[in-house]
């Protein structure tokens, strides 16, 4: 029995021994195998901790100008945003983070320091502002991200910030769905944006969009009309590469605007009207502005058919790519100042051509002057009455649904064309009761368009009608014919006791008083 029990104790021993080995075999393959994945698992997530730790939170303390009373400020607010470490040793984020802002602090990621920042460069018209950290050591560990391409439609892209509702980096995943032309809701630009499914959140303005750990894009606002979700846009490569361009000098030259205005030709008729063949497309001069680079070469029912490489369509379109079409006015934003734009045009029937320098644009074709950031309001009292310029910061004064709750001829004359002769308009804001202004207590935000029967031509030479003043009276009409007669004497005389009064510490703002010491 003996015999027969140990060949048998043995062979178990054999098999036990095997399995051992096989084991082990089994587990070294195994190790060998996960290693490359292990490998290449770390280097993702040290590719994503370098993206992190280039994704900077940014802090600020803004105080606007109140344009209904321009010699104060609004109520300070706390605000927050995001930017992105590049190279030079600066951090790419929007202007509307830090507009108006007195007092910047940036933090690094899972670094509770905030260290104080100043600005460097501002486009408000593109939404993008430079800022830096002053402080030695802040971008030693920090690895500056690259600006890449801008990726084809369907694309999913991964959109770094910090929103508001918590302190830690958030990160989002979303599909580029479109590219086109859109209103900037900062300062009013119209220019190329991305579109976006990502949330896109308060706090999340400024951060990167990223693909393959390249930035594509700066978050910069989020859909605003009401009826769709998650829809964000951002500023795309080609605008981002003009603005780090404009900014070499430190000179903000902005985006050229070569001093034409169009409409587009989608009417059979209207296209032979003004002489095109059936296989030509183009839009319509409409207005050409003095003082511009069209002036001379571009006229009045000119059609333009192509400018540089880009042939313009009907709906006045311009094809980038097989998958992207935009508006034509892109081709001459890709431009800097004194550079050549080639355009060729119809003009009754004969097609010409034409090469206008890129400036930088006037301050407004417009009689209502762009939204201005980081500046005083102008401003005079004369007579207990508030005059202003009209500009886009006084009617977005009446808050966010401006476009129908301000008063309708101030909104109207953002329609009319500006001129040498007649360059900004001046409001009457508001009277500040007294016996000077006695009969217009209740008149406001009306447009004042001659002083003692003379046109106004822009607030600085209204202000220096009303210093230079050797009238008895001085009498401000409105082109319907209404007028409001204050007598000079009195207006200087009561002018100390109204600005006490109403805690005025000045009667103009610094711009008007030097324009009205001006020769």
């Amino acid at each position: 029995m003996q015999s027969d029990t140990h060949p048998r104790i043995s062979l178990h021993s054999d098999q036990w021994a095997l399995s051992v080995l096989l084991a082990a075999i089994i587990a070294t393959f195994t190790l060998f195998a996960a290693g490359p994945a292990h490998a290449q698992e770390n280097e993702v997530k040290s590719e994503l901790e370098a993206i992190q730790d280039s994704v900077i939170k940014i802090y600020t303390t803004q105080a606007e100008p109140d344009y209904f009373t321009p010699w104060r400020l609004l109520t300070p607010r706390q605000s927050s945003g995001s930017g992105s470490v590049i190279a030079g040793k600066r951090i790419l984020t929007n202007a509307h983070v830090i507009a108006n802002a007195s007092y910047i602090q940036a933090q690094k990621h899972n670094d509770p320091k905030r260290y104080l920042a100043r600005v460097v460069f501002v486009s408000h018209e593109a939404d993008l502002a430079l800022i830096t950290v002053d402080d030695l050591g802040f971008f030693d560990d920090l690895e500056p991200l690259a600006l890449g391409e801008l990726p084809e439609p369907q694309k999913e892209v991964s959109v770094y910030g910090y929103p508001m509702g918590g302190k830690s980096l958030s990160i989002t995943k979303g599909v580029l769905s479109r590219v086109e032309q859109q209103v900037y809701a900062h300062a009013g630009a119209y220019l190329l944006a991305g579109q976006i499914d990502a949330a896109i959140n308060p706090g999340n303005s400024g951060g990167p969009v990223i693909v393959d750990r390249e930035i594509i894009g700066v978050v910069m606002q989020a859909n605003s009309g009401g009826r769709s979700e998650n829809l964000g846009y951002f500023v795309p490569p080609s605008i981002v590469r003009h603005v780090l361009t404009d900014a070499e000098d430190g000179r903000n030259d902005g985006f050229p605007d070569l001093g034409f205005r169009t409409q587009t030709l989608d009417s059979p008729a209207a296209k032979k009207a003004y002489g095109l063949s059936d296989d030509q497309d183009g839009v319509l001069v409409i207005k050409v502005f003095d003082d511009s680079p069209a002036h001379g070469q571009i006229f009045e029912d000119d059609v333009i058919v192509r400018i540089d490489d880009y042939d313009i369509a009907e709906d006045g379109s311009i094809k980038l790519s097989d998958d992207l079409q935009t508006d034509y006015k892109h081709a001459i934003d890709l431009h800097h100042a004194g550079e050549p734009v080639a355009l060729s045009l119809v003009r009754a029937g004969k097609t010409v051509t034409a090469e206008l320098e890129a400036r930088q644009s006037l301050d407004s074709y417009s009689l209502v002057t762009g939204e201005r950031f980081d500046q005083t309001p102008e401003y005079v009292i004369y007579g207990g009455v508030l005059f202003v310029p009209l500009n886009m910061n006084l009617i977005k004064r009446w808050g966010n649904d401006w476009s129908r709750s301000a008063p309708v001829s101030l909104l109207q004359a953002r329609s009319e064309w500006s001129s040498p002769e007649r360059s900004q308009l001046v409001v009457a804001l508001q009277v500040l009761a007294a016996d000077v202004n006695l009969g217009y207590h209740d008149w406001r935000n009306w447009i004042v368009d001659t002083v003692n029967g003379h046109p106004i031509r822009d607030f600085a030479d209204f202000s220096k009608r009303l210093a230079n003043n050797e009238e008895d009276n001085v009498v401000f009409e409105n082109k319907n014919g209404y007028q409001m007669v204050i007598n000079h004497a009195d207006a200087l005389a009561s002018e100390a006791s109204i600005l006490a009064r109403y805690q005025v510490p000045s009667a103009s703002s610094t711009a008007q008083a030097d324009a009205a010491a001006a020769p």
